[in-house]
């Protein structure tokens, strides 16, 4: 039988951190500000002393707003091998996230849910929620996203921690806590001190629905690329002017509209343009590029420099400049070869009374850069759905589900 009785704490953990604007900024972050919003700073401020006051021990709040905290090993326990848990403190900025007004649905009832400025789910078109009635159901109030990603994760990995440090029945290892900044702008281990970690592996707790166990992700690289054309007055252009913004929409056009996010799913790979910017001189494009396998990213890569290189010569006088940078990189090789650290999450998600679901995440995780840095970190399944919109809902129930794994993953590790 798995517990509940630490249900009604985690609703209001969690809907007090959605409440919290902690949106991070891409912009920033590229521009080296880190982390990259002052509202993180002041979120990180409060899990610290939250951590603190539940009984965590080493709480340490860097000087990069990482968060850090040990939930010391029962009596007995100590020298056995620890594991950590992570989560990032950010939210996204695909859509608006400050002043969430977090509404709580009890008793479900499977009509659709109605929010302002005319948004709503409906079950009719999300099979997720379909199977929800019944359930209580934490949506935004249609402003702003809800924020599950990640504040389920984070709320997931407080109650653990006060339930652990206030039952010494249940007998554990220690367990490393990180919350990070910056995660949905791709930097969020960017300044990540590694010889504070003692634990050699890690999971995330940053999933979706119900079971997912994820151990692979996508090759992620950008690329920006610079289109230079000739100014000249609008009046007399003709033969003069090359303009640059004309030149990288024929670009976005030679991508192929069957590589997309909005045309792929499970296992298929993208190119997405994401940011344009410039005038009839000079136009600025960056382009992500995801594939899950590194052959396949390096296709893409060549691809880019071609569609390049095409866009040049259509127009005469003009260059086009292409630079890549990895962002990070499928986490799947290194995880394969700890193969023990999926065992025993599988092994958990069972005894929590759920089915594992194995599923690429098409994206990427902190858990990812950590498995990079030779820290395997595959994550964990929270609840939340429909992230980065403002349609985003969370599940008690799974929430719940996700803290009962979360506490046999430490019963395992304690054993």
């Amino acid at each position: 039988m798995h517990s509940t009785s630490f249900q009604e704490r985690l609703l209001e953990r969690f809907v007090t951190y959605a409440a919290i604007g902690t949106q991070s900024s891409s912009a920033s972050a590229e521009a080296g500000v880190f982390p990259s919003t002052d509202n993180q700073k002041a979120f990180a401020r409060t899990l610290a002393e939250e951590l603190e006051n539940i009984g965590a021990e080493n709480v340490h709040l860097d000087d990069f707003y990482y968060v850090h905290a040990v939930i010391p090993a029962s009596a007995g326990k100590e020298n056995l091998p620890s594991f950590g848990l992570c989560a990032h403190m950010d939210t996204a900025s695909d859509a608006p996230g400050d002043n969430v007004k977090p509404l709580v649905h009890r008793g479900w009832n499977g009509a659709p849910i109605l929010l302002h400025n005319g948004f709503s789910i409906d079950p009719a078109s999300d099979r997720d929620l379909a199977g929800c009635i019944g359930d209580t159901i934490i949506t935004s109030d249609g402003t702003t996203l809800l924020g599950a990603d990640d504040k389920a994760g984070i709320a997931g990995i407080m109650t653990l921690a006060e339930v652990l440090l206030s039952n010494k029945e249940i007998q554990h290892g220690t367990i490393e806590i990180l919350f990070s900044p910056d995660e949905e702008t791709g930097h969020g281990m960017d300044r990540i001190d590694l010889s504070k970690l003692k634990s050699k592996a890690f999971y995330t707790v940053d999933g979706g629905q119900l079971g997912e166990v994820e151990s692979e992700c996508f090759n992620a690289w950008r690329a920006d690329i610079v289109f230079t054309g000739k100014a000249a007055h609008l009046g007399s252009a003709r033969g003069k002017m090359i303009n640059a913004l004309t030149m990288a929409s024929n670009f976005i056009s030679d991508l192929p509209s069957a590589e997309a996010p909005e045309t792929t799913d499970g296992y298929g790979g993208y190119f997405c343009p994401l940011e344009l910017h410039g005038g009839a001189e000079k136009a600025e494009l960056t382009v992500y590029l995801r594939d899950f396998s590194a052959e396949g990213m390096e296709n893409r890569l060549k691809r880019i420099e071609v569609f390049a290189k095409a866009a040049e010569a259509r127009y005469p006088g003009s260059t086009v400049s292409v630079k890549t940078l990895c962002q990070y990189k499928n986490m799947k090789e290194k995880l394969d070869q700890n193969p023990r650290i999926l065992e025993l999450l599988n092994s958990a998600v069972e005894r929590a009374g759920v089915t594992p679901v194995h599923k690429p995440i098409r994206g990427g995780t902190d858990g990812s850069r950590l498995t990079e840095m030779g820290i395997p970190t595959p994550n964990i399944f929270t609840g939340g759905h429909n992230y980065h919109s403002r349609t985003e809902w969370a599940s008690l129930s799974q929430m719940t589900a996700m803290v009962n794994t979360l506490i046999e993953l430490a019963k395992l590790w304690g054993e």
